[in-house]
């Protein structure tokens, strides 16, 4: 007995010097069409992409995490050749492989690479790893997610209150295998029309080193309030906060939320570039935005009606290279950014079956955007829209680590005069189908 604490000591110091070695897997297969009622080109592909890695643990608080991931397009249409009608590439697709190797069927990228200290109060972490902050974020629609590389600071000192922090030194951009820096990134996706109705060049021309990230989070009795600023070196400065408030103090099997955020952005050094005819962003666009929501939810349904506008001087611009809209009226396969002001409408309904894991959900909004022919309005010479999304998630109660997401989207433009081809082709008109099954080991 007077021996056992000697043994305890000693139990408890092989304990902190142990390692562990946990196996990463993720098989992600992807089915995506798009068709049209016209003479527009149908498009369709499968892809599949294999993520191998491991974290190696040491002691409590210290790991290592490292993966590879290979893609390979398994079967598909002639997803690289351009549109007869309109000589445009399909902007679905190609997005599933690699878009800075076009035709590339079978290819790899490094992923993660990272060494994290983590504790009670601390989370710290230096390489290669996920993101997910209001303006750069995974945005999960392709075979593998946006990733960062650089810093990820946060700090809890108790339940109330976390600070966080992010530099991003370089992005491995969803659909490409490359790591580029902030500036570098900008472009990989279709870069539409300049203010002056021109096709726009930033693409090879951005210079922006670095994108900085501070937020703060507050847990509230009834929900939570998050205030971040995003600074993307030489192009835009972005501030952003967000309310969520739940009317009963604690969660029962009914209860009402509302929701606001507000956001300002800002033109930073040379928008990009000092040559206009070069720059992403104009220096002197000055943009705010306000979007609300509110919502009822019992055990099994969901519900949220959400309205959101956009005003100001110049273009509210994000990469799309970095993520998708965080506002509340965002619908998955599209975006709103690129627009000096806008309105949204968009209603959310979903249902969980008990006992089995399926949730089936549809979102229907309604798009109002700048005159079509307004490029310094509308950069994307896109019409006012309405989309249907209906959507299915399932995860099977047998294999735990299996799940499956199929979504069905429509989108047709909504009080349009008649439209040209380059302005319905990826744009209006069409059926978009994506089937998802995704396989994860830890």
């Amino acid at each position: 007995m007077l021996l056992s604490p000697f043994f305890l000591l000693a139990q408890n110091q092989e304990e902190e010097k142990k390692i562990t070695l946990t196996p990463l897997v993720h098989f992600r297969t992807f089915w995506m069409s798009t068709t049209y009622p016209s003479e527009f080109k149908d498009d369709y592909s499968l892809g599949a992409s294999l993520s191998l890695g491991a974290k190696v643990a040491y002691r409590s608080h210290w790991s290592l995490e490292s993966s590879y991931r290979a893609f390979a397009d398994i079967w598909s249409s002639q997803i690289w050749e351009a549109s007869p009608i309109t000589g445009r590439r399909n902007r679905y697709e190609i997005g599933l492989f690699d878009l800075q190797n076009p035709g590339d069927r079978v290819f790899g990228s490094f992923e993660k690479l990272n060494l994290r200290y983590k504790n009670k109060q601390w989370n710290v972490a230096v390489g290669r790893m996920d993101i997910n902050t209001p303006w750069v974020n995974p945005q999960d629609g392709r075979l593998s997610p946006t990733l960062m590389e650089g810093v990820s600071i946060s700090y809890k000192p108790n339940n109330k209150w976390t600070f966080s922090g992010w530099y991003i030194d370089r992005l491995r951009v969803r659909g490409t295998s490359q790591w580029a820096n902030p500036g570098e990134s900008v472009g990989i996706f279709p870069v539409a029309r300049d203010p002056n109705g021109m096709p726009s060049q930033y693409f090879g021309n951005t210079t922006s080193k670095r994108i900085t990230i501070v937020q703060l989070t507050r847990m509230l009795p009834k929900g939570k309030i998050e205030i971040s600023q995003t600074q993307a070196h030489n192009i835009s400065s972005t501030f952003w906060t967000e309310w969520i408030h739940r009317w009963k103090e604690e969660r029962t099997e009914e209860s009402w939320f509302s929701g606001i955020q507000i956001g300002y952005q800002s033109g930073m050094g040379e928008g990009g570039n000092a040559d206009p005819n070069f720059q992403f962003k104009d220096p002197k666009d000055k943009n705010w935005l306000l979007s609300t929501r509110i919502g009822f939810e019992t055990k099994r349904w969901q519900s949220h009606l959400n309205f959101t506008k956009t005003g100001g001087k110049g273009r509210w611009l994000n990469p799309r290279e970095w993520g998708k809209d965080p506002w509340f009226t965002f619908i998955p396969r599209e975006r709103n950014e690129g627009y000096e002001n806008f309105e949204s409408l968009v209603l959310y309904l979903e249902y969980i079956f008990p006992k089995s894991n399926l949730t089936i959900y549809t979102h229907a909004g309604i798009n109002w955007l700048p005159d079509i022919n307004d490029a310094a309005a509308n950069k994307y010479a896109f019409p006012s829209y309405r989309q249907i999304n209906l959507g299915l998630k399932l995860k099977p109660n047998r294999w735990e680590k299996l799940d499956f997401h199929l979504l069905v989207m429509n989108k047709e433009a909504i009080n349009a005069p008649q439209l040209t081809p380059a302005q319905q082709y990826n744009k209006v008109g069409m059926i978009h189908i994506n089937g998802i099954l995704n396989w994860k080991l830890n």
